[in-house]
């Protein structure tokens, strides 16, 4: 009699990673590489054709502003996610559970607000008033067409926008509700999943704080350097 052979146990699923959602400022980026590029063409250059001392400080002004720059366009980034809110400034990553988020304010920047009183800028999600201001003519402008709309049409207005509606009956204007700048776009999606999350058992923990020392600690020897250099002549 032969034995049957055991049978390996079959493997268990993983639990479901929740996937960042990323928001990054695409105009800070580009404007950053091109300032970076610029930056680094002209330091080059000083290193390779410089004499004396220019060498020396090409290379303590590269060491300050490349990481500067840095700092500022490229780096920052918001990530979200079903647990937390990650949040990379320019000096510091700040992590927060969603439960210990106490608000979001957008006025001149975007902010998110702490339990503990504490408020963090959301460097990669700027304010563009501008951005809002348009935004602000469309709506305008797409409030006075559907008043026309329904003011020759009446109760058949909904031909005037083709006709498309949603399942409780509203327009496809109305069910896309009022028109917004990006950067306010952005922080909508932010409260909403706060709030859809903010009680739940994986978005307790602590706020963490972490300085980017990798951007400081550079930032501060060029800086160091470069006045010491510019200070002997």
């Amino acid at each position: 009699m032969t034995t049957p052979e055991p049978q390996s146990p079959s493997p268990q699923p993983s639990e479901p990673v929740s996937k960042d959602r990323v928001y990054r400022s695409p105009a800070g980026m580009a404007g950053g590489v091109l300032v970076l590029a610029l930056a680094l063409w002209l330091g080059i250059d000083a290193l390779v054709v410089g004499e004396g001392n220019t060498r020396w400080k090409a290379l303590a002004a590269l060491l300050f502003l490349v990481p500067l720059v840095a700092a500022y366009t490229v780096r920052p980034a918001v990530f979200a996610n079903e647990d937390r809110l990650r949040v990379r400034n320019p000096f510091r990553v700040i992590v927060l559970p969603w439960a210990e988020v106490a608000s979001f304010r957008s006025a001149y920047s975007n902010e998110v607000f702490t339990e503990g009183g504490d408020k963090y800028q959301l460097w990669s999600i700027p304010v563009s008033l501008r951005g809002r201001k348009k935004a602000a003519r469309r709506e305008d402008r797409r409030a006075a067409g559907g008043g026309r709309g329904r003011g020759m049409l009446g109760g058949m207005g909904q031909l005037q926008l083709g006709g498309r509606t949603d399942g409780a009956g509203s327009t496809a204007v109305e069910a896309d509700g009022p028109v917004r700048a990006q950067g306010d776009k952005t922080m909508d999606e932010l409260r909403e999943l706060w709030v859809a999350r903010k009680d739940a058992a994986s978005s307790k923990g602590a706020v963490t704080v972490r300085w980017a020392y990798e951007i400081v600690v550079p930032v501060a020897v060029g800086a160091v350097g470069l006045a010491v250099l510019l200070g002997i002549g």
